[in-house]
């Protein structure tokens, strides 16, 4: 809202600039992916966030969710920075090898936390008195 011939200007060279997706991330009326996504066909992720203007967070993400036809914006849950920086990582791992080892060495040791979780929780013994 301050600067829309800024992100005009970064938008529409991203491409050229070598960037191949944009993570947006915006609280309040959220207008932020979806402009970027009107300027730029490389792939955007849109972040809504909680702030001091905010209606708890719905606002910026019904915004982000509910582009209109042609302008795309892939949406991650409030204040999900860390998964659009994953899906981030998915799109660029496409065709880097590098980035897709990383990607799939990380879904792994969630994997691998799990498998420990669930062995800790199963050598507790729980009893259980129903009333």
């Amino acid at each position: 809202h301050r600067t829309p011939e800024m992100v005009e200007d970064f938008a529409t060279n991203a491409r050229a600039n070598g960037i191949k997706v944009i993570i947006a991330g915006a609280g309040g009326a959220a207008h932020l992916p979806g402009v970027v996504a009107a300027f730029t066909t490389i792939p955007v992720i849109g972040v809504p966030c909680r702030s001091s203007i905010s209606i708890d967070g719905w606002d910026s993400i019904l915004s982000i969710l509910q582009m209109p036809p042609g302008i795309p914006v892939a949406t991650v849950g409030l204040d999900g920075a860390l998964n659009a920086g994953i899906l981030a990582a998915q799109i660029l791992a496409t065709d880097n090898e590098d980035i897709h080892s990383k990607v799939h060495s990380y879904k792994e040791n969630l994997k691998q936390k799990i498998v420990k979780a669930n062995k800790d929780l199963a050598s507790h013994e729980y009893h259980f008195r129903v009333q």
